[in-house]
């Protein structure tokens, strides 16, 4: 029996959800784990958020052929191929599933990019590490944190991909929240991008020396004081609310071992498990307070930035 044959077996639960987590999750830890023992050993930060990307990438690709991987070490089905399902809706899959992993790995591969290549103009040093980087110990739980938040920003992903082809048959072809929770994905995807170039650019140009402000104001930056974030959270909303309602059908209910209301519940809840985690993260742990109390100390004596602060919404844009 192969490795990956073994692996499958072992992790061939009765639970569709389980067959499908446990493995990925199993798969994040194992991808952190080997980013994170050299960049320890080397004391550099220099690949955490690319290595966070990958494990995105890899954990979100994984769970969608996961199924077709165990269909075929059983003897009953090739393994489809993508492009395929693209062009025709091909077999053993259904597009949200697609569309939902598609979406995150956008994400992750986006704001990876943006990160790799913001950590290179900074020299290999994120300030998030300037403690952390002479702590091996600490350094390295790191990475298995960022493993935890891989798992956990994937769980819509995870879920919507464990999901027996079987069931779709039963499903509506498009829903209400589809629209809504694509919609809402995209608006906030362009808001995350867009605020981050006009964040670059204001970066580089200070750099050539083409302006002195202490602070960007501008742009998106004047509707509030971090978009990228309001972003962020905009758009995993809107992929939970996708897998949410979809998850909530009685068909799919059924297929994934659930019933009654418990069900929908416990569906949905692991749905909306990724921009609750989001939202801590940016508003309570590492986003906004460690970037808020840097600017606040630096710029304490700032006139200019007391009033940008005071009449620019932290995260919601203001409209009007």
């Amino acid at each position: 029996m192969s490795i990956l044959n073994h692996l499958l077996h072992i992790t061939n639960f009765k639970s569709p959800l389980l067959r499908t987590v446990v493995p990925s999750v199993a798969a994040a830890v194992a991808i952190q784990a080997a980013a994170g023992l050299p960049s320890v050993l080397a004391g550099t930060e220099r690949f955490f958020d690319a290595s966070g990307s990958l494990t995105f990438l890899a954990v979100g690709a994984l769970s969608l052929y996961l199924p077709h991987l165990r269909a075929r070490a059983a003897g009953h089905a090739a393994i489809p191929s993508l492009l395929g399902a693209l062009g025709g809706g091909g077999p053993g899959w259904n597009w949200r599933q697609l569309a939902a992993t598609a979406m995150a790995m956008t994400w992750a591969a986006r704001l990876g990019y943006y990160l790799l290549g913001r950590i290179t103009r900074d020299g290999g040093h994120d300030a998030r590490f300037e403690k952390l980087r002479t702590q091996p110990l600490r350094f390295a739980a790191s990475f298995l944190v960022q493993a935890a938040w891989v798992s956990l920003m994937l769980a819509p992903v995870m879920a919507l991909n464990a999901v027996p082809a079987a069931a779709w048959a039963a499903v509506p072809r498009l829903t209400a929240t589809d629209a809504l929770g694509i919609g809402a994905w995209a608006a906030g995807f362009a808001m995350e991008a867009a605020a981050d170039a006009q964040k670059s650019r204001w970066v580089e140009a200070k750099r050539n020396k083409e302006h002195d402000e202490q602070f960007l104001s501008r742009g998106l930056f004047s509707v509030s004081r971090f978009p990228h974030y309001f972003g962020e959270i905009s758009l995993w909303t809107g992929l939970a609310t996708t897998a949410a309602g979809v998850l909530a059908l009685k068909p799919v209910q059924v297929a994934l071992g659930f019933s009654g209301p418990a069900g929908v519940l416990a569906t949905t809840a692991l749905s909306f498990t990724a921009p609750a985690f989001s939202t801590l993260l940016l508003l309570k742990v590492s986003g906004i307070p460690l970037t808020e109390a840097r600017h606040d100390e630096r710029f304490k004596d700032n006139k200019e930035y007391q009033e940008w602060k005071k009449n620019t919404p932290r995260l919601v844009p203001k409209l009007w």
